[in-house]
């Protein structure tokens, strides 16, 4: 008898400890993103089986950034993934958000291109640019390229390109467009064909793009074991990168439509996060830039009005 009243409250043990696995694993999140380089390691965990190991039923939508901040303000996202400035945006313009991790910081990934004839950025005075819309990372980009020659928005016609349609367009020669914004991996494709323009600038001269990840505060208020899991399975994406490059590679790369060695070649442009790495950017860095961000954002007129800047990141997760 006492055998089975202990084998009894056992079962009975193991199957609320199962009980609670799969009430976690029922966790759904709906993360938008796009192909950016720097987001895939969030694909990795997704496809390596890493969110799931975590316990999260993780959905990915592509979603272009200009409009991922709707996409959280109806509820068809929890979180996204975003440049620190965008984030800025979105909260000052009614859609709060709280930023919990860092995924990448760009060296050299995010670039200026521009037509044969055209060597400075002070040349662009007057010409056509193709960026994404205002409140998108590529036209935050230009702004502060511009601004540290000396130029403003108001200085160059802007056309309204995604970066892939950005960097097509340069390549295929379109007229009356004399630079373009872009990002890996699209940045690559104009390395390749140096005939049809050239990389003027990138975030190796004005190191100013880094990457977060975020979601609504109700979402984190309701569910702060699916947003530690979320941090520790991107942690866990950025450990395997080192242990199995080539396999992390080959699928990182599938969802962009890249081979693995043309995934490797984009991603020596930037640098992904662990959580060391995290910790150190939001004891102090984090603060700096989006001050400044936020004061190139009013001036140019992208934003009102500065957000509450306290709420804008926690550090909760990365400890």
């Amino acid at each position: 008898m006492k055998k089975t009243a202990f084998t009894s409250l056992a079962l009975a043990a193991i199957v609320a400890l199962t009980g609670g696995s799969a009430l976690a694993q029922d966790t759904k999140v709906v993360i938008g993103m796009s192909g950016w380089t720097g987001f895939a390691p969030l694909t990795l965990a997704k496809e390596a089986g890493l969110f799931k190991k975590h316990g999260l039923d993780v959905s990915i939508k592509m979603i272009p950034q200009k409009d991922r901040h709707l996409a959280l303000a109806s509820g068809d996202i929890q979180c996204a993934a975003t440049t620190v400035e965008t984030w800025i945006v979105w909260t000052a313009n009614g859609i709060p958000t709280t930023q919990i991790f860092q995924l990448d910081k760009s060296y050299g990934a995010d670039g200026m291109v521009v037509k044969p004839g055209i060597a400075k950025i002070a040349d662009l005075k007057g010409k056509t640019v193709a960026a994404s819309a205002p409140g998108t990372a590529p036209y935050f980009t230009l702004a502060w390229m511009l601004k540290k020659n000396g130029l403003s928005t108001k200085d160059v016609s802007i056309v309204n390109l995604e970066p892939q349609a950005a960097a097509n367009a340069i390549i295929a020669g379109t007229a009356n467009l004399d630079a373009a914004m872009t990002y890996e991996p699209y940045l690559s494709a104009v390395r390749e064909k140096p005939e049809a323009g050239k990389i003027i600038a990138t975030t190796l001269d004005y190191p100013m793009i880094m990457d977060t990840f975020g979601c609504t505060p109700k979402f984190l208020a309701e569910n702060p074991k699916a947003a530690q899991a979320l941090a520790n399975a991107y942690f866990d994406a950025v450990a395997m990168i080192k242990a199995e490059p080539a396999r992390s590679f080959e699928i990182m790369g599938a969802a962009v439509k890249q081979t693995a060695d043309k995934f490797e070649a984009s991603q020596k442009y930037l640098r992904w996060q662990d959580k060391a790495a995290n910790q150190k950017f939001f004891a102090g860095e984090h603060a700096a830039f989006s001050k400044e961000a936020a004061e190139l954002l009013l001036e140019a007129g992208i934003i009102k009005q500065l957000p509450d800047m306290s709420k804008l990141a926690t550090t909760q997760f990365i400890q």
